[in-house]
């Protein structure tokens, strides 16, 4: 293992956050807030870290696959374990626990809280636990590979170990530029979120921190009843950009290219949509005169299902108290989550259209004995590795989904919120249902069953696999 590139990546990760956690600190200046010294103490400590960690350049190249998934795993613990630091050296979140969990749910877009009361915080840490949705959305990785250059082309690999779905390719030739279009994407969309959310009546503070949350599909909010008391067109203006955010950004990269055509035979952004709809409308009907208007029906729909098949997280209204038809569609929509490259979470699209394919293939199998049946998506062959890939991965998460609900299920609550917690935490959801429901938090877990948690939203935004391999000890004995 070349220990060399990766102590330099880790020292890059760390200058990087101390530069991150430079906005906090203006924000609390602004607002003059004790608080933000915090926010530079804790800078000063990554700059001096990342510093001593990266004064040796390593030989180009030797990141590979297995090393990238290392050091992407390492990097978002250790940007955790650091990112927490203010908000304890504060006294905003008391213990460290629970402050490393907030600040990971933060960084993996969870959005889960372990918060009673969310307007007690400054605004220099309301922004910072917002920006971390914005940083982990994209992934800080995948910024990094366009800045480092001594990789090379082995740059791709820490895409592909930090980037959601079952495969990542370059946009166009050149790593850094497949980067930028990405980011571009991601911040155009931001602004445009920012600017509307304005035109609306909210104030900067909010539209910003509101936007990290919606386009990192996070879900972290600055009141405690989430979304709700904002404006019905604020709510619609969240509710379609977290839709926004759940598709796959290389749609908006050949829409841009004004390939047309291409964009939309995308299958999966087709299934995604008609989930959504179809989602939407059933549960429109199963709720009734539950609201006043029909209006209003369909906007506290829309926006539950948008918020949860994207795994963002926001609410406008205590679903938990919905109809148990409609609760079981909520769950569904939840394990299934959004599209491959994008910033949402969940099993996936593709990974589901795969499955079905598979099935499909398999039932014509065994009809025709002799017949060659080839898998396709958007017209392109799918190669067995990709196959296999998708089951591996199907069956990696539920193994680890119903190993973390026994390990929970020890602190003795009942089985719909030890379930949904885990689910809600694997997924990078945030909510769930019955005591970690919308209105509700994470902060009556136990100690192991938080940090069980923590590993669950590591290793649902990393796609298990880099967690899965940090955890092996025959993974770290071939290297020793």
């Amino acid at each position: 293992m070349n220990y060399g590139v990766i102590f330099y990546v880790l020292g890059w990760i760390m200058k990087s956050e101390a530069v991150f956690l430079m906005f906090p600190f203006v924000v609390g200046l602004i607002y003059r807030e004790d608080t933000a010294w915090s926010y530079l103490i804790t800078a000063a400590l990554c700059l001096v870290l990342g510093v001593l960690m990266s004064l040796k350049s390593p030989k180009k190249g030797g990141l590979y696959l297995k090393e990238g998934y290392f050091v992407v795993a390492l990097g978002w613990i250790i940007m955790s374990l650091l990112g927490a630091i203010p908000f304890y050296i504060t006294g905003e979140i008391p213990a460290y626990i629970d402050a490393l969990f907030e600040t990971i749910s933060g960084f993996t877009t969870t959005g889960a809280s372990i918060l009673n009361d969310v307007e007690k915080l400054s605004h220099a840490s309301l922004f910072w636990r917002s920006f971390l949705h914005l940083l982990g959305g994209m992934g800080v990785f995948v910024f990094l590979s366009g800045l480092l250059p001594m990789l090379g082309g082995n740059s791709v690999n820490l895409m592909k170990a930090e980037s959601t779905g079952p495969s990542v390719d370059k946009l166009v030739p050149r790593i850094k530029d497949t980067v930028k279009i990405l980011y571009s994407i991601y911040l155009g969309m931001g602004t445009l979120e920012v600017i509307i959310l304005l035109i609306c009546g909210m104030n900067l503070f909010e539209s910003l921190t509101l936007t990290f949350g919606t386009i990192g599909t996070g879900g972290f909010g600055l009141l405690n009843s989430s979304i709700g008391s904002y404006s019905p067109a604020v709510q619609w203006t969240i509710g379609i950009f977290m839709l926004l955010s759940g598709m796959n950004y290389a749609l908006y990269f050949l829409l841009l290219k004004r390939r047309f055509k291409q964009a939309f035979a995308m299958e999966e952004i087709r299934l995604y949509l008609v989930i959504t709809a179809v989602s939407v409308a059933l549960i429109v009907v199963n709720l009734g005169h539950l609201y006043p208007t029909m209006g209003e029906t369909i906007r506290q729909t829309f926006f539950q299902v948008s918020s949860l098949i994207t795994s963002t997280g926001y609410a406008t209204t205590d679903f938990d108290r919905w109809p148990e038809f409609s609760r079981t569609i909520l769950i569904v929509v939840m394990i299934i989550g959004a599209c491959a490259g994008s910033t949402g979470g969940g099993i996936k699209m593709s990974r589901l259209l795969i499955l079905f394919k598979a099935a499909r293939k398999q039932i014509q199998i065994f009809i025709h004995p002799r017949a060659v049946k080839k898998i396709k998506m958007d017209n392109n062959v799918v190669d067995h590795d990709a196959v296999r890939a998708t089951n591996a991965y199907i069956s990696i998460f539920f193994a680890v989904m119903f190993s973390s609900v026994l390990i929970v299920s020890m602190d003795g609550h009942d089985f719909t919120t030890n379930f949904t917690a885990v689910l809600a935490t694997l997924n990078n959801m945030g909510p769930g249902f019955n005591m970690v429901g919308p209105t509700c938090n994470y902060s009556f877990f136990s100690g192991i069953s938080k940090i069980v948690l923590i590993f669950d939203m590591l290793a649902g935004r990393l796609e298990l696999f880099p967690m899965l391999l940090l955890i092996t000890p025959s993974s770290w004995r071939r290297y020793l």
